[in-house]
């Protein structure tokens, strides 16, 4: 089979054909290919938990003409997501949830190292509902409240936030995120690594939560819920505490920074870079501080609109979080050591 332009053509076509024929309508959002949840004909609240697989080692030109009429074989199927790169291949694995318990029992005893090609043998396990993510490399300036405005603006389903001193860098610190569920938690993760979220010099790492590390980390005791840190009051910029933010206030805040380090009115470009089909929209923005050394830049994934507010607001109101911050470490890295 030809591969043109980093799709499978004939795979493609394929998918195509079996989904008019089969009535089927698959959704693509944030990376993953979405049948049912539920599926046509379902009556009923969803399954418990714990109906759920993992399929892995999949082949990256086969799609779900190829698994759904599989995996259904063994029982009713609630939910298949199927994880997709931007090039039109699939990344290698899915997830199947089914109707009961005993038809994901029966599907990993029936698919597990099941030969799904010459050559291929793939992975079926029961799928594990992760919902917490790790941010590694955050500054050590920073507070609880502001990281949460930040990432509330550009995530959903966050239920917790807790700050550590990272075990692996000195004068940084680490997050852990717990979300509502493993697919919030999933679609936090796409849109934090993809959305070049900084809050310095360099990037933040951004992973599943460890066991290893959480036990490491129940150790540590963890962030007070305030902006008080090392004996003091933090200095690196105004608490940020009102929900939602406003774009007025961010502003004031970041205006009021400047002046302190003598700088000029910041001034804002914002533009957005990609759309997808649930609403969200991909922000490439920058803010240029007269004084300042660097323009401040980056990207953002803005949700569709809540409670009034534009998407060119909130991606506005990002870039000045972005400010605020880049400011703050510039001051916290001037103050004397002691």
């Amino acid at each position: 089979q030809t591969l043109t332009n980093g799709i499978n053509e004939a795979g493609k076509m394929a998918l195509l054909t079996w989904e008019k024929e089969a009535g089927i309508e698959l959704v693509q959002i944030n990376g993953q290919r979405h049948y049912g949840g539920p599926p046509p004909g379902w009556e009923g609240g969803p399954p418990p938990a714990g109906t759920e697989v993992y399929i892995a080692r999949l082949p990256q030109d086969v799609y779900e003409n190829t698994l759904i009429p599989l995996f259904e074989s063994v029982g009713k199927l609630y939910e298949f997501r199927l994880m997709m790169t931007f090039s039109g291949f699939n990344r290698g694995f899915a997830y199947a949830r089914y109707a009961s318990l005993q038809d994901a029992r029966r599907a990993i005893a029936t698919f597990h190292r099941f030969q799904l090609r010459e050559g291929c043998t793939i992975v079926v396990c029961w799928s594990t509902q992760k919902h917490e993510l790790v941010l590694n490399g955050l500054p050590a300036w920073m507070s609880q409240q502001e990281l949460e405005a930040r990432l509330q603006m550009v995530t959903e389903g966050i239920r917790r936030v807790t700050l550590h001193a990272s075990p692996c860098q000195r004068q940084a610190k680490l997050a852990v995120l717990k979300y509502r569920s493993h697919k919030a938690a999933a679609m936090a993760k796409k849109t934090l690594m993809e959305g070049n979220l900084r809050f310095g010099k360099e990037g933040l790492k951004v992973d599943w939560l460890d066991p290893q590390l959480r036990k490491k980390l129940q150790l540590c005791e963890e962030e007070p819920s305030s902006s008080w840190v090392q004996g003091g009051k933090s200095p690196a910029v105004p608490r940020l505490v009102a929900q939602p933010l406003l774009l007025q206030n961010v502003l004031e805040c970041l205006n009021m920074l400047c002046w302190k380090h003598r700088l000029r009115t910041p001034m804002f470009i914002t533009r957005c870079v990609q759309v997808n089909p649930n609403g969200w929209q991909k922000f490439w923005y920058q803010v240029v501080i007269p004084g300042y050394h660097v323009p401040i830049s980056g990207f953002t994934w803005v949700s569709p609109d809540r409670q009034g507010q534009s998407k060119q607001e909130k991606a506005k109101v990002v870039a000045a979080l972005h400010g605020l911050w880049m400011l703050g470490e510039s001051l916290h890295s001037q103050l004397p050591a002691f």
